[in-house]
């Protein structure tokens, strides 16, 4: 697969990344599996990733400000 930014290729990895619920809540998940690019910042989530962190949002504690999540496959 080629990023669409820059037309470099995308490989598997994992990071960090932040997702803003409201003004006041902010998650946090640790070691998500991503593809990134190897020529600029960046990263595509794949379906099956991104439908497993709405069903984790969905049913978290919204009045928590911060919440870091270990993602595990």
């Amino acid at each position: 697969m080629t990023c669409r930014v820059c037309g470099s290729s995308l490989k598997s990895t994992k990071t960090h990344l932040p997702f803003k619920l409201s003004d006041k809540n902010i998650v946090v998940f640790k070691e998500l599996p991503v593809l990134q690019c190897e020529g600029c910042v960046e990263y595509l989530i794949e379906d099956k990733v991104m439908a497993r962190i709405d069903k984790i949002l969905a049913s978290m504690d919204h009045s928590v400000e911060l919440e870091v999540i270990q993602y595990a496959a």
